[in-house]
This record gives structure tokens, sequence and C-alpha cells, in this order.
């Protein structure tokens, strides 16, 4: 695989990563801000795994 190609597809992974944890932290703050603590722990593991 070329250069440009393995550097492309890192930027399209990490921009990925980032928006994934964006989503989440905005999920995390509604389930707070609703007090939906069921949902908070289940974020907040996937927020582990996501680390």
């Amino acid at each position: 695989m070329n250069t440009n190609r393995r550097r492309s597809l890192q930027q399209a992974a990490e921009v990925h990563r980032a928006n994934l944890r964006q989503r989440l932290e905005q999920r995390l703050e509604t389930a707070k801000a609703t007090g939906n603590t069921a949902l908070l722990q289940i974020l907040e593991r996937e927020r582990e795994q996501l680390a």
C-alpha cells in the first residue's frame, strides 16, 4: 500500500474515533441531564472501551 493511501486511512480512522468520542460525550451529558442512571452506566463502560 502506498504511503499516501496509508496516511489517508490513518487520518480517516482518527477522525472516526474523534467523532465517536464526541457523540459519546453528548450522549453521556443527555443521560446525566435526564437522570437515566442505567444508560449512564452503559455509556461510561463504552467510554472505557474507547480509551
